[in-house]
């Protein structure tokens, strides 16, 4: 087994300075610097090239990403959205996939400025559910609200090493709660967690961990070491920068990245996620970040940083950031968070946005436990919106979106290279209409108002109709799958 460093127990050097070049990570603040400037005022028919080669499903380059972030001139930029748009609906077609945060620990060895969870933090509420209190957790999110797909959340700490983060999907799959028609279960657990090393990878592969999630928080460099104090395990920024590498050595098929936007300038770090794509897909064999998120500094208790940061993102650039992310990686899920106030949620969705969450909460037992769901003190930053699932699927169905549940495709082997295929080439779409149908008519079942139910009623139907006229080999399959589900079956899938 490699040598640990002698700074930390955790950080394992040989499994990321294999992966750098003479002693350098793959982030060149300088040249990222040089590129947006050389891309000043880019040429009108060089934009629109680069559209095109977007629509065709092919990552930017990053100098391609730096002309894109200088846009200027109104008129591209609509031509930009309106082509984000197009991208989003050719590759996942019109559903927005849902799922939920489940934070099972707070506790951690780090101290970063922009967080309520740092240790120096005395007056968080410290806390790390048993196994216990997330079959609680599991009843309320899968048996009450109608989720399927989770993304559990640990702080670093050695209280919420890889065995418990095992533990914890071992229970949340182990759960299936009654519903009004049928059951309910979480399918797909996703994790968001501290680095680690590729023996845990492991461990997590081993017992069905979905898509790793880390993000970089920052790509430069001075910026990560000022906000992410000396002394603590995430100040080593190659240890974190390359844990998305180890995580695929492993045998993790998916990962993702993400970037927490106002810890320096909103250009560069658009263009640090581009360079952290492009580095997966040359290294694992063109599999890139299976999605991409792109959360705001909120205010967070006992973290002055995110009150008085300079480089606080707003609105108008926010709308910005996801277009030029969803043209520059055009094959990825982007994931739009409860962090976001409603407005603008209903607002960048259309830009090329995936995923979202709903009914959230971020507080330690927080589903199943009644307390103020803003209570500063208990979770990790202010929510934007706090609104309950079914009033967001409703609002989504105005829209013209379908919510999805499904997790078809993981358990099909639809994951790693084999789904970075079928979204580059626009396949994938056709699988994830037909599952969103049969999860959506489980949701309008088990769990909607009425209301809800009698505006998703008219949406199913068009989305029925659609698959009829796009998809006629499979459509009599999906309708015995869809009244099988009708009379209470559950799971079925393509």
């Amino acid at each position: 087994m490699p040598a640990k460093t002698k700074s930390s127990p955790i950080i394992i050097e040989q499994q990321y300075t294999k992966y750098m070049e003479k002693g350098r990570d793959f982030i060149n603040d300088d040249l990222i610097w040089e590129q947006l400037k050389s891309q000043v005022k880019p040429d009108p028919q060089l934009v629109r090239d680069l559209i095109a080669k977007s629509l065709d499903i092919q990552t930017l380059q990053p100098e391609e990403t730096a002309a894109l972030l200088n846009v200027e001139d109104p008129q591209l930029w609509e031509e930009m959205s309106e082509a984000a748009g197009k991208i989003k609906r050719k590759v996942y077609d019109n559903r927005i996939v849902f799922f939920a945060p489940l934070y099972c620990s707070n506790y951690c060895i780090n101290n970063c400025l922009y967080c309520s969870f740092r240790k120096d933090y005395q007056q968080e509420t410290r806390r790390r559910l048993s196994m216990e209190e997330i079959k609680a957790e599991i009843e309320v999110l899968a048996g009450k609200m109608g989720h399927k797909r989770l993304i559990s959340v640990y702080g670093e700490h050695p209280k919420s090493d890889a065995r418990y983060i095992a533990k914890t999907l071992e229970t949340i799959y182990s759960m299936k709660v009654p519903t009004r028609k049928g059951f309910g279960e979480i399918r797909r657990v996703n994790i968001n967690a501290a680095p680690m090393s590729i023996q845990d990878f492991k461990l997590l592969k081993e017992v069905g961990i979905g898509t790793y999630q880390v993000f970089h928080e920052t790509y430069h460099h001075q910026t990560y070491n000022q906000v992410h104090p000396q002394g603590t395990i995430k100040n080593n920024y190659p240890w974190r920068l390359y844990t998305h590498h180890r995580a695929l050595e492993a045998g993790v098929d998916d990962v993702a990245l993400g970037v927490l936007f106002g810890l320096y300038h909103w250009r560069f770090e658009v263009m640090g996620l581009v360079y952290h794509a492009l580095e997966l897909e040359n290294n694992f064999g063109g599999i890139g970040p299976h999605t991409i998120s792109f959360p705001r500094l909120q205010p967070a208790a006992g973290a002055p940083l995110t009150e008085n940061s300079q480089y606080k993102v707003s609105d108008e650039d926010f709308k910005k950031l996801i277009v030029v992310i969803r043209l520059s990686v055009p094959y990825t899920g982007m994931i739009l968070t409860a962090r976001e106030p409603a407005d603008i949620r209903k607002e960048v969705i259309p830009l090329g946005v995936t995923q979202t969450d709903a009914s959230t909460r971020i507080g330690l037992g927080a589903y199943s436990e009644s307390y103020n769901q803003q209570e500063a003190n208990r979770q990790q930053f202010l929510l934007g919106d706090t609104r309950e699932m079914d009033e967001v699927i409703r609002e989504l169905a105005e829209m013209g979106y379908i919510t999805s549940f499904c997790t078809a495709g993981y358990r099909c082997g639809r994951t790693g290279d084999h789904i970075m295929k079928l979204l580059k080439c626009g396949k994938e779409g056709h699988f994830c209409k037909i599952n969103a149908i049969l999860t959506y008519r489980e949701w309008l079942d088990d769990f909607a108002s009425e209301q809800t139910r009698e505006v998703g009623e008219k949406l199913i139907v068009k989305e029925i109709q659609e698959v009829k006229q796009q998809m006629p080999q499979v459509y009599d399959t999906m309708m015995k799958y869809y009244h099988r589900i009708s009379k209470g079956e559950r799971d079925l899938y393509f």
